[in-house]
C-alpha cells in the first residue's frame, strides 16, 4: 500500500496518521519524489483497511494494488482450492453433481430422490429444512424434521448432505446432520452468519445475492476464510436484470472471471436462474462450457406437487436425459462427471 500525502499536511496531521500506523503494527518507510510526500507500509498489511487511512487529514491519496479479498485472491494462492465434503471433492479434475429437492417434504419423497440420484452416482444430495421464502405465507420447511429425514435418504444411498442455514444460531443443530452449510442468496451479506460459520470445520457453500457484484460475492467467502475455515465453494444463481422470460440471469461470465481471480470452486444453480425446467438443461451445459467445477439441479419425483419451486425442479426422466448430455460434454472437456 502506497500513501501519498498532501503538500498542506501539517507536522501535527502526519505524526496522527503515522503513530496509528506503529500503533496497528505496520513497518513504514517515508519517502520524496518531486511532486510530493509518500509513506509505503513494508509490512504485510492484509487487515489494513484503505479508507481507514483515507480518513486522516494528512492523506492525499491511497493506492492500494491488492484485492481487498485477500485469502480468496488466487494472487495468494495460484493452485485451485478443491474442497473435501466428508471424503468427495468439489474442484479439480472432476465435474460434481449436487441435486435434490428444493425442500424436504416428508420421508418417501427423500427416499425416492436419494435412491435415483445414487442410482446416478450422485455423492452429495441437497435439500431445504429451513426455507427463508418471499412471502411469510409460503411453506418454510420441515426444521429439524426435514433434516432428519434428509440425512436419513442420504445415509442410505452412502451420500453427503448440504442444506441451507439461515441463522447463525442454528449451525450447532445443522452440525448434527449435513456434510456442509448452505448460504442463501439472502444471506450472502450476513456478515455474523458468515463469521460463525468461518469457526467451523465444514464447508461452507455460499450463492451468490442477486445484486451482489463479483467482488462483494468474493468479500462474503473472505469472511469464512478469515474466520479460519478453507473449505468453501461459490454458487453464481442468477441475477437481476431487466430480463422478463427467466426468474434470474444466469451470469455466465461470472464463472471464468472467479475462476481468474480466485483459485476457490465455482459452482452453477442453472434451476434458480431459469425459474423454468425446459431452461434448466441449456444453462447448465453452458455453465460447464464456461468452467464451472459442477452443478446444483433441482430435482422432485413429482414436480407439480412440490411445495417450493415445482415450476424449475426436474422430474426423474428430465434428470436423466440431463444427466447423459452433461456426461458427454464433461467427457469432452475432459473433466468426468459425478
Amino acid at each position: 500500500m502506497l500513501i501519498r500525502l498532501k503538500s498542506s499536511a501539517t507536522q501535527h496531521q502526519y505524526r496522527e496518521l503515522l503513530d496509528y500506523l506503529e500503533r496497528e503494527g505496520y513497518e513504514v518507510k517515508k519517502y520524496s519524489t518531486d511532486e510530493s510526500v509518500c509513506l509505503s507500509i513494508l509490512k504485510d498489511a492484509a487487515s489494513l483497511d484503505a479508507d481507514d487511512v483515507r480518513a486522516f487529514d494528512a492523506v492525499e491519496e491511497v493506492v492500494d494494488s491488492r484485492p481487498p479479498y485477500r485469502r480468496a485472491s488466487r494472487a495468494l494462492k495460484p493452485e485451485d482450492t478443491v474442497v473435501d465434503v466428508g471424503g468427495v471433492p468439489i474442484g479439480g479434475e472432476r465435474t460434481r453433481i449436487i441435486a435434490g429437492p428444493c425442500s424436504v417434504e416428508d420421508e418417501g419423497q427423500m427416499h425416492r430422490i436419494a435412491t435415483h440420484l445414487g442410482g446416478k452416482g450422485v455423492f452429495i444430495l441437497r435439500g431445504g429444512a429451513y426455507k427463508p421464502r418471499t412471502s411469510p405465507y409460503a411453506f418454510q420447511g420441515l426444521g429439524e424434521k426435514g433434516l432428519k429425514l434428509l440425512r436419513g435418504a442420504a445415509d442410505s444411498q452412502g451420500m453427503r448432505v448440504v442444506s441451507e442455514v439461515p441463522a447463525a444460531e442454528l449451525i450447532e443443530r445443522l452440525d448434527h446432520y449435513v456434510d456442509m452449510y448452505q448460504v442463501g442468496a439472502r444471506n450472502m451479506h450476513n456478515t455474523h452468519l458468515l463469521k460463525a460459520l468461518g469457526r467451523t470445520n465444514k464447508p461452507v457453500l455460499i450463492k451468490r445475492a442477486p445484486s451482489a457484484t463479483i467482488e462483494e460475492w468474493l468479500l462474503a467467502a473472505e469472511y469464512v476464510l478469515a474466520g479460519g475455515n478453507p473449505s468453501v465453494v461459490l454458487v453464481e444463481r442468477g441475477i437481476r436484470s431487466f430480463a422478463r422470460h427467466v426468474r434470474y440471469t444466469l451470469d455466465v461470465s461470472a464463472i471464468p472471471i472467479i475462476k481468474e481471480l480466485s483459485h476457490l470452486p465455482v459452482l452453477v444453480d442453472p434451476s434458480h436462474a431459469a425459474g423454468r425446467r425446459r431452461l434448466v438443461p441449456p444453462l447448465a451445459q453452458a455453465a460447464l462450457a464456461a468452467g464451472a467445477d459442477g452443478l446444483l439441479i433441482e430435482v422432485h419425483d413429482k414436480p407439480s406437487l412440490a411445495r417450493s419451486d415445482g415450476a424449475q425442479s426436474l422430474d426423474f426422466d428430465g434428470f436423466d436425459e440431463l444427466h447423459a448430455a452433461l456426461q458427454s460434454l464433461a467427457a469432452v472437456l475432459g473433466r468426468p462427471l459425478d
